[in-house]
């Protein structure tokens, strides 16, 4: 366990895994593919609506059919209801690549040619295949479809070019198309009867009648590339798409047999899924991209313009950092993309816009990646000045200016600047001043300049007349920062020199050798200490007042990717490309935690409460997220948390919560061997949700009063004794009396009452099962092993009345302890033991039986205290109970996450 622990991953929108796409009611659903989990949105505004669990390996395949979720990973199939996994299918033997929704059938098809048949009725009892067909040696299969009205029957395409008819039921093949010379890559079937579409390798698409095995239609792809989706329009156009590995998606109109329109930039990746809304004339889309889209056909001209869309990163993000108060993070990637993720809140992410560039694209006849600005590769921000004019500031890969964003419209700002228009050399540093008024750059020609921001204008140079020429740095500046009060200005060199300016005066006031080559450095203004990394992979640290090293940080055996201050200056987190993120204590001058994860770090950055740090990795297009444990356990002492000088390995942040696989089993909890005979049936219920509690629905009344009842009966204690009545009612019977007093005439059953004592006392064990519900059901609720009556009993009973059930059972006389063993109420006490330790164990009832826990420790710990037997049973009860809170707790540190973030927003 370490400080950080991985919470969850943003930024994934689909992978290389086709989608699946259901009608339920009026609502289309689609899901797809995030690497080893899956995502549903709602196609009516592409809202993410449920997340899957994490599985042991990537999705290769999905299907869907109403609330069910079938998921091929590796050789086995998962089949999910809603969010919770049912059952594993295993039967496969090599990789599955092909799943087929078919009736109320599953067909799974693996890289071997092995196709089962599954049937989702009763998943439950069942979980065998009821067909097994094996191809040739000579077939390997690349897709499947089932032509409509074809009743059984399913055909599947090749990599040697040829399709087979099977019938499913008989398990017989039933013809064999010769193809055309071409791996058949995708097929669809067409509204129209015996009609079908297969696309191929060499970029056609062939319409063929599968009855006649004739081809009524071919199409040809103008672009290079293989055809890899097709879908058919069903909402009475005659029309066709067609998406190619180069992200082309064209539109055929099968009527004029002619291409209609082509959408050349329509993904930025290989296609890797079409499909036509039904009865809609609105197209969806999906590429490698890491995007979905969804194109609607309402122009006067038929083609198609962009409706909606989800995406993210097409390539690795290179800088990340935290944005308003930690609610939303920026990022900048090798797609060329300025992106904003919201952490609270999935569907506020977006893009910033750089102006038009789809209409500027279509006049010059480019790709819009072309026209986008080049990888931003440095930026800083400042909130202060968001309603005002542009906060952001951006140096781009090998660009000789800074461009501005305005983070209120989410768009590319107005002013362009250009740092030495003499001699223009690449700008490779930047930051903005505290008051949000001042951008300062850097160049790797070794100028610094500062500019206005509101207005985009030059306000002067930061020149050292002693470096021999008109420049701030004899080489490369690689890194600018400015102090709180605009007092200095920080600057460093390539080649270790660090300088400290006077912000308004643009002099040198003092200057320092590192004695190494810098890379980056982080600064940070409420405590003045400056962070340097250089090429011996050390971290250190300087002091900017006193122009001397203060701390010195070794650890790090490959290049450090980046560094950054937590917000109060008393840890630095640094990553490197050994896969390393080490965490030091700035006062304590040492290294309170270190891990390695899977993928190297390449930017980091920690928000501004604390509780989250983001990471971009190599090779990964999402920007994950790790938790503060010392911000949710509630414990202020970090370093229990911490690893020290020793290095744990951790794996990367999910995009859904992990399954925890527990040492008895999923849903079991772990209770002492001499007592897993007794309590063989404390298991939780088929429905109980794994890993969650189950509450009693009570009144949140009924159960607080058991935790309060000692205040509300001080509360309501009478303040008067009570008084006689001067009269006495007229339906009372009375006998007169010398005194005066009202004596009240007894009832006919004093004496039968008086008879049944008199036998009570001579049978005091059975006056007791006879006297009390209460001990009865809970007797009888041990022997069965069954404790459902006995708890619907108790929760019936109001909470003055459970406690004198619990107080009834009280052992008074103390000098007759030497007999307590033998007594009844001992024996009862036990049982109540274990209904809490079966309830407890079970989940369910939870905070109802929390309260009344709390009650029977207050009435007979003393008892439990004194017998050794119930001391035993105690035991288990705290151990049970501390097992299963550590369940919960964890479970919902990813919700305490959450609440912390929307709490921020509110505020």
């Amino acid at each position: 366990m370490g400080i950080f622990e991985p919470y969850r991953a943003i930024g994934y929108i689909n992978c290389a895994t086709p989608f699946s796409v259901q009608r339920l009611g009026t609502e289309t659903f689609v899901t797809v593919s995030v690497g080893k989990a899956f995502q549903i949105y709602n196609c009516a505004k592409l809202t993410l609506v449920l997340v899957g669990p994490q599985l042991p390996k990537k999705i290769r395949a999905l299907a869907s059919y109403r609330e069910y979720t079938f998921a091929a990973y590796g050789n086995e199939i998962g089949v999910f209801r809603r969010a919770h996994q049912v059952t594993t299918w295993s039967r496969h033997s090599a990789k599955i690549n092909l799943l087929l929704l078919f009736g109320e059938h599953i067909l799974s098809v693996d890289v071997d040619g092995n196709l089962f048949a599954w049937a989702f009725k009763g998943i439950d009892e069942n979980n065998a295949p009821f067909g097994h067909i094996m191809m040739g040696v000579d077939f390997t299969p690349s897709c499947i479809m089932h032509p409509d009205t074809y009743l059984n029957k399913v055909i599947l395409g090749s990599q040697q070019g040829s399709l087979q008819l099977w019938n499913i039921s008989t398990k017989s093949k039933i013809y064999e198309f010769k193809g055309w010379k071409s791996s058949v890559t995708s097929c669809v079937s067409s509204p129209a009867l015996d009609v079908i579409a297969v696309g191929c390798a060499d970029g056609k698409i062939h319409i063929h009648n599968i009855r006649y095995d004739e081809e009524l239609i071919t199409f040809s792809h103008s672009m290079r590339g293989s055809v890899t989706a097709l879908s058919f329009s069903t909402d009475g156009q005659p029309l066709l798409a067609s998406g190619s590995s180069s992200g082309v998606v064209s539109i055929w109109n099968l009527e004029k047999r002619r291409l209609q329109s082509v959408i050349k930039d329509a993904h930025d990746g290989s296609i890797i899924s079409l499909h036509f809304l039904a009865n809609e004339p609105v197209l969806m889309s999906s590429s490698v991209d890491n995007s979905v889209k969804m194109w609607i056909f309402d122009t006067s001209d038929g083609d198609p313009r962009l409706l909606r869309f989800r995406s993210g990163h097409s390539a690795p993000p290179m800088c990340i950092k935290f944005y308003a108060n930690g609610r939303h993070i920026l990022s900048a990637g090798q797609d060329r993309a300025f992106r904003l993720f919201s952490v609270v809140q999935d569907q506020q992410s977006r893009e910033l816009s750089q102006r038009h560039i789809s209409k500027r694209a279509k006049k010059l006849k480019l790709k819009e990646e072309e026209i986008k600005l080049k990888p931003v590769i440095s930026f800083d921000v400042a909130e202060i000045r968001e309603r005002d004019w542009c906060n952001v500031v951006t140096c781009h890969m090998d660009t000789a200016q800074a461009y501005v964003w305005r983070l209120q419209n989410f768009v590319l700002g107005e002013h362009i600047l250009r740092p030495c228009p003499d001699n223009p050399t690449p700008v490779k540093a930047c930051t903005i001043s505290t008051c949000g008024n001042f951008a300062i750059l850097g160049t790797s020609g070794g100028w610094i300049e500062r500019f206005n921001l509101q207005s985009g204008f030059s306000r002067g140079s930061y020149i050292d007349i002693s470096e021999g020429r008109n420049c701030a740095h004899g080489d490369q500046v690689v890194g600018v920062a400015c102090d709180s009060t605009n007092a200095h200005m920080i600057s460093a060199g390539y080649r270790g020199d660090i300088k400290v300016w006077d912000f308004k005066g643009f002099t040198v006031k003092s200057r320092w050798e590192v004695g190494h080559c810098l890379v980056k450095i982080a600064y940070h203004r409420l405590n003045g200490l400056l962070a340097t990394i250089a090429d011996d992979f050390t971290i250190r640290l300087f002091d900017i007042v006193t122009s001397r090293m203060v701390r010195k940080f070794e650890g790090h055996t490959d290049r450090v990717t980046d560094l950054c201050f937590s917000e109060d200056g008393k840890w630095i987190l640094s990553s490197s490309m050994d896969g390393s993120l080490r965490i030091w204590d700035v006062i304590l001058a040492r290294q309170i935690d270190a891990v390695y994860v899977e993928v190297a770090i390449t930017a980091l950055s920690l928000s501004p409460n604390m509780d989250v740090l983001a990471t971009a990795h190599v090779d990964q297009n999402g920007v994950y997220l790790w938790a503060n444990q010392s911000m949710f356990s509630g414990s202020s002492d970090v370093h229990s948390y911490a690893s020290g000088r020793e290095v744990v390995n951790v794996k990367l942040p999910s995009i859904s919560s992990k399954e925890e696989d527990l040492e008895h089993g999923e849903d079991s909890v772990a209770a002492p061997d001499h007592a897993e005979s007794q309590n063989a049936t404390y298991r939780p219920s088929p429905h109980q949700m794994p890993n969650l509690v189950t509450l009693s629905l009570l009144p949140k009344s009924q159960w607080q009063s058991l935790v309060n009842l000692d205040i509300i009966k001080l509360r309501n204690k009478p303040i008067e004794p009570p008084k006689k009545p001067e009269k006495t009612p007229f339906f009372l019977p009375s006998i007169p009396s010398l005194s005066g007093e009202i004596q009240f005439k007894p009832s006919e059953t004093t004496n039968t009452e008086d008879k049944d004592g008199d036998v009570n006392k001579s049978h005091p064990k059975k006056a007791v099962h006879l006297a009390s519900r209460f001990l009865q059901l809970l007797h009888s609720s041990a022997e069965n092993r069954n404790y459902l009556l006995f708890t619907d009993y108790i929760k019936g009973l109001s909470p003055s009345a459970l406690d004198m059930e619990l107080r009834m059972l009280q052992i008074i006389d103390d000098e007759q302890q030497q007999d307590a063993e033998s007594r009844e109420e001992l024996a009862s006490l036990e049982l109540l033991l274990n209904y809490f330790i079966s309830e407890i164990s079970c989940r369910n009832n939870f905070e109802f039986i929390q309260a009344l826990v709390r009650l029977f420790l207050k009435i007979h710990g003393e008892t439990i205290r004194r017998q050794s037997k119930l001391q035993e049973r105690a035991k288990e009860l705290l151990e049970v109970q501390c097992s299963v809170w550590q369940r919960v707790d964890k479970l919902f540190q990813g919700t305490r996450c959450m609440l912390t973030f929307l709490s921020n927003g509110q505020l």
